[in-house]
Protein backbone atom coordinates (compact mmCIF):
# COMPACT_ATOMS: atom_id res chain seq x y z
CA UNK A 1 0.00 0.00 0.00
CA UNK A 2 1.60 3.09 -0.86
CA UNK A 3 0.89 6.76 0.89
CA UNK A 4 -1.22 8.46 -1.62
CA UNK A 5 0.53 11.85 0.32
CA UNK A 6 4.03 10.51 -0.88
CA UNK A 7 5.82 13.00 -3.32
CA UNK A 8 6.40 11.31 -6.41
CA UNK A 9 10.46 10.04 -6.92
CA UNK A 10 10.99 12.95 -9.61
CA UNK A 11 9.97 15.33 -6.79
CA UNK A 12 13.48 13.92 -4.83
CA UNK A 13 15.54 14.88 -7.68
CA UNK A 14 14.04 18.60 -7.54
CA UNK A 15 16.97 20.95 -6.96
CA UNK A 16 17.39 22.11 -3.50
CA UNK A 17 16.22 25.55 -4.01
CA UNK A 18 12.93 24.01 -5.70
CA UNK A 19 12.25 22.33 -2.42
CA UNK A 20 12.83 25.57 -0.33
CA UNK A 21 10.37 27.30 -2.36
CA UNK A 22 7.56 24.80 -2.31
CA UNK A 23 7.87 24.48 1.28
CA UNK A 24 7.60 28.41 1.84
CA UNK A 25 4.48 28.01 -1.01
CA UNK A 26 3.56 25.42 1.70
CA UNK A 27 3.97 27.56 4.36
CA UNK A 28 1.54 30.25 2.81
CA UNK A 29 -1.17 27.88 2.10
CA UNK A 30 -3.47 28.06 5.17
CA UNK A 31 -5.71 31.47 5.73
CA UNK A 32 -4.50 31.86 9.33
CA UNK A 33 -1.43 31.80 8.15
CA UNK A 34 -1.64 34.70 5.77
CA UNK A 35 -3.59 37.03 8.23
CA UNK A 36 -1.01 36.17 11.00
CA UNK A 37 1.77 37.37 8.01
CA UNK A 38 -0.39 39.90 7.79
CA UNK A 39 -0.46 41.03 11.42
CA UNK A 40 3.29 40.62 12.25
CA UNK A 41 3.68 43.06 8.99
CA UNK A 42 1.93 45.52 10.62
CA UNK A 43 3.98 45.60 13.62
CA UNK A 44 7.79 45.47 14.12
CA UNK A 45 7.29 42.57 15.63
CA UNK A 46 4.23 40.73 18.52
CA UNK A 47 4.51 38.06 20.22
CA UNK A 48 2.11 34.82 20.54
CA UNK A 49 -0.44 36.69 22.62
CA UNK A 50 -0.89 39.60 20.24
CA UNK A 51 -1.65 37.39 17.62
CA UNK A 52 -3.92 35.09 19.48
CA UNK A 53 -5.61 38.66 20.74
CA UNK A 54 -6.51 39.67 17.36
CA UNK A 55 -7.09 36.48 15.43
CA UNK A 56 -9.48 35.23 18.03
CA UNK A 57 -7.84 31.49 17.28
CA UNK A 58 -6.47 29.75 20.43
CA UNK A 59 -3.19 29.71 21.67
CA UNK A 60 -1.99 26.72 20.70
CA UNK A 61 -3.45 27.02 16.96
CA UNK A 62 -1.72 29.80 16.50
CA UNK A 63 1.68 28.43 18.09
CA UNK A 64 1.69 26.14 15.76
CA UNK A 65 1.11 28.47 12.79
CA UNK A 66 4.35 30.34 14.22
CA UNK A 67 6.85 27.52 14.04
CA UNK A 68 5.63 26.60 10.58
CA UNK A 69 6.02 30.06 9.10
CA UNK A 70 9.58 29.69 11.77
CA UNK A 71 10.34 26.63 10.41
CA UNK A 72 9.86 27.88 6.71
CA UNK A 73 12.08 30.26 7.22
CA UNK A 74 9.07 33.57 6.63
CA UNK A 75 9.05 34.57 10.33
CA UNK A 76 12.12 34.91 12.43
CA UNK A 77 11.60 33.97 16.74
CA UNK A 78 13.28 35.74 19.04
CA UNK A 79 13.33 34.50 22.92
CA UNK A 80 12.37 37.88 25.13
CA UNK A 81 12.08 37.13 28.86
CA UNK A 82 8.99 35.47 29.19
CA UNK A 83 7.37 36.23 26.35
CA UNK A 84 8.79 35.29 22.61
CA UNK A 85 9.05 37.74 19.71
CA UNK A 86 8.02 36.93 16.29
CA UNK A 87 8.47 39.00 13.35
CA UNK A 88 8.39 38.81 9.41
CA UNK A 89 11.49 38.38 7.60
CA UNK A 90 10.55 40.66 4.65
CA UNK A 91 13.85 39.78 2.59
CA UNK A 92 12.46 36.14 2.98
CA UNK A 93 8.98 36.93 1.72
CA UNK A 94 10.21 39.14 -1.31
CA UNK A 95 12.58 35.81 -2.20
CA UNK A 96 9.05 34.17 -2.59
CA UNK A 97 6.98 37.07 -4.19
CA UNK A 98 10.55 36.72 -7.21
CA UNK A 99 10.57 33.12 -7.30
CA UNK A 100 6.84 32.93 -7.96
CA UNK A 101 7.18 35.54 -10.67
CA UNK A 102 10.35 33.63 -12.21
CA UNK A 103 7.51 30.49 -12.25
CA UNK A 104 5.02 32.51 -13.70
CA UNK A 105 7.86 34.45 -16.55
CA UNK A 106 8.91 30.71 -17.00
CA UNK A 107 5.55 29.16 -17.43
CA UNK A 108 3.79 31.73 -19.32
CA UNK A 109 6.18 33.10 -21.76
CA UNK A 110 4.09 32.44 -24.67
CA UNK A 111 6.24 29.35 -25.68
Amino acid sequence: MTDSLAEPDHANRAPPESHAVAARFAALSHPARIEILKHLSASNSCCCREVVDHLDLAQSTVSQHLKILVEAGLVRFQPDRQRSRYEVDRAALADVSASLTALINSCCSGR
